[in-house]
């Protein structure tokens, strides 16, 4: 099984080297992070901070965005594609188990946006710690960030994935996938706040509302990284949502939704007719 995974990553890994998508992704990233630490560096002479402090706040909001739009656009085509080219009745002549086809895909995909996400969030703390100082606390904020936002682009690449194995034709799996990312970046946090005005202070934001905020992957990740340094949860404003959690909430929901999503995929996708 070993030996089957690894040789359909390392042929997908060279695909999405060849074209492109590694080096895409990977500039991406680092340009929107170089951009974002620096037009954000204004709060550390008023909160008394170093740089690198406030470039981990700015880029955990940019993680939450670009990490799983990068991933979908990824994943989207992952079945659908196969499908629609005729490619997938082929590959499946072979030995190889369905399971085995999509843990290699999840493999390399993970890979690539790894890399992407090492690189650019590195390279942009890098450039913030050297022009700003950074400390122990916030050189640890950093790692968390990078470990956190390759969780996240786990859970958005298998349920990338899931809409690819749903949809009919690379279309659709495409369309599907912009909509989970509205949905769970964008419209579930403005639901949330929709709710607590309407609750005003109430038995819902007291209790429900964190607990909300920890089953998304995406709220699941700025909460993390809130609780990994008080310092970033100074700059980002989410210290009271992060307080009103266990510890293990946010981290338990980041890392069980990439392994219910790809398990969730793979289900759907056993329905495909090659």
């Amino acid at each position: 099984m070993i030996g089957r995974t690894l040789a359909i990553a390392r042929a997908e890994f060279r695909i999405q080297t060849r074209n492109r998508w590694l080096a895409s992704a990977t500039l991406l990233m680092l340009l929107f992070a170089l951009a974002l630490t620096f037009a954000g560096s204004a709060p550390t002479g008023t909160l008394g901070v170093d740089l690198l402090t406030v470039a981990v706040a700015s880029m955990t909001t940019l993680s939450v965005y670009l990490a799983p739009f990068l991933a979908l656009m990824i994943a989207f085509d992952a079945v659908a594609g196969e499908a629609e080219r005729g490619t997938l009745g082929l590959v499946l002549t072979y030995p190889l188990s369905r399971f085995e086809m999509l843990l290699g895909k999840f493999c390399a995909h993970l890979l690539v946006l790894a890399i992407a996400i090492a690189v650019g969030l590195g390279s942009a703390g890098l450039a913030a710690a050297l022009a700003g100082g950074a400390g122990p606390a916030s050189l640890m904020a950093l790692a968390s960030l990078i470990t956190t936002a390759i969780l996240l682009g786990a859970s958005f690449l298998a349920l990338g994935y899931a809409a690819s194995a749903l949809s009919g034709s690379g279309s659709g799996a495409a369309g599907l996938a912009v909509g989970l990312w509205l949905v769970l970046v964008v419209l579930y946090d403005l639901g949330l706040l929709g709710a607590l005005v309407f609750d005003d202070g109430g038995a819902f934001t007291k209790h429900l509302f964190p607990w909300l905020l920890a089953a998304n992957p995406a709220d699941a990740f700025r909460l993390w990284n809130v609780a990994a340094s008080q310092e970033v949860a100074l700059v980002s404003g989410m210290a009271g949502a992060g307080a009103a959690l266990p510890f293990w909430a946010a981290p338990l929901s980041l890392v069980l939704w990439p392994v219910l999503a790809f398990l969730l995929a793979w289900a759907l996708f056993r329905k495909v007719e090659p």
